[in-house]
């Protein structure tokens, strides 16, 4: 290879990771929590939701809840300072586990895609995700679990 040409690709290749680093950069932000079981609910304290990057405080649109007793996590979404959404993990197509990005839930069996509400945005999928209600209670969040 000529010295231009390695010059060439290298500089083309610095110029991808630049473009691409915004997008990757939102998959390596996934917080995922182990979260204790206190009868039937599952509790997540409101603590999980804040991060702190270069001293600064901000608040993450998501978390990702897992506990042995579950058979999928649950996807907790931040929509307003009082309300969350909880959605089980599980694609209602044909029950592989959705993975969350941004406000959307993707499934890499067959590309179903749904809102951070649980509706179907995309198919194959019909049915919404599984939704759990959602009480705040002084600093957690109580996921009732009482119909999984």
């Amino acid at each position: 290879m000529q010295r231009a040409e390695f010059i060439k690709s290298c500089g083309l290749a610095c110029l991808g990771a630049v473009t691409l680093s915004p997008f990757l950069q939102s998959c390596a932000g996934t917080k995922i929590i182990t979260a204790q079981i206190a009868g039937d609910n599952i509790m997540v304290p409101l603590i999980e939701f804040e991060e702190i990057k270069k001293e600064k405080k901000s608040i993450r649109k998501y978390i990702v809840v897992q506990n042995d007793s579950l058979q999928f996590p649950i996807a907790v979404y931040r929509l307003s300072e009082k309300e969350y959404t909880a959605l089980y993990m599980k694609c209602s197509h044909q029950g592989n586990e959705v993975t969350p990005y941004g406000d959307k839930l993707h499934c890499s069996g067959h590309g179903s895609e749904f809102d951070k509400n649980g509706k179907v945005t995309n198919g194959p999928a019909e049915k919404s995700l599984r939704t759990f209600p959602v009480l705040i209670d002084n600093e957690y969040l109580k996921i009732s679990l009482k119909a999984v």
